[in-house]
């Protein structure tokens, strides 16, 4: 067995363990999701209370917190199967909550921008948090239609680990690269969405 085979099995046994753990509890895994939520806001907080001085800091402790909330996005659907409480609105609760989550991280960032006066990435930013709501809706709008729209690269699990790789690491300035990065591959999987769509829309008769 190699160490990255090794660290896997010991994560997943973890989290096994806390998902039997909250099990047991029986807490609502819509309540797990809502509590991911507020985390997300402290780490926002934590982005839009950061300045020039102390931005390495603050960002790394930022990263920290979405790491943490993270867990919660990993347990709630795993607790919801464990308990056989798994529903539809659980489903649409969780997406919802996701876009709230997006749009908090990215408020902070740009908070933090404005605050030290750097027009360009309060721009880039505003524009990341668009593109990441666009990202989402294609799909759901797609998959109203087609039935499937998975097609494109950056989805939310891809988002987070940018931003969580920007945050700890801002210290040498890769927040900045990875806001581009973001929003070039986010745009492209907008693109490529609204293109499938359209390839497999041409033979449909129009709604009424």
């Amino acid at each position: 067995m190699t160490w990255t085979s090794a660290f896997g099995s010991a994560c997943g046994w973890l989290l096994n363990r806390i998902v039997h753990g909250l099990s047991i509890l029986r807490i609502s895994p819509n309540a797990l999701t809502f509590i991911g939520v507020l985390i997300n806001l402290y780490a926002a907080y934590l982005f839009g209370h950061a300045n020039v001085t102390n931005a390495g800091r603050m960002f790394f402790y930022a990263g920290l917190v979405i790491i943490g909330a993270g867990l919660f996005d990993m347990v709630d659907g795993r607790v919801a199967r464990r308990t056989n409480q798994v529903t539809v609105f659980g489903a649409f609760f969780d997406s919802v909550m996701d876009r709230y989550s997006d749009v908090v991280l990215f408020f902070g960032i740009l908070v933090y921008y404005a605050r030290i006066n750097h027009f360009r990435y309060v721009v880039l930013t505003a524009f990341v948090m668009v593109t990441s709501l666009m990202v989402s809706y294609t799909r759901a709008r797609a998959e109203a239609l087609i039935g499937q729209c998975k097609v494109g690269f950056m989805e939310r699990p891809e988002r987070i680990v940018l931003i969580i790789l920007g945050a700890l690491f801002n210290h040498w300035g890769v927040m900045a690269p990875a806001l581009w990065v973001l929003a070039v591959l986010s745009t492209m999987t907008v693109v490529h969405r609204i293109t499938y769509t359209y390839q497999n829309t041409k033979h449909l008769s129009p709604i009424e």
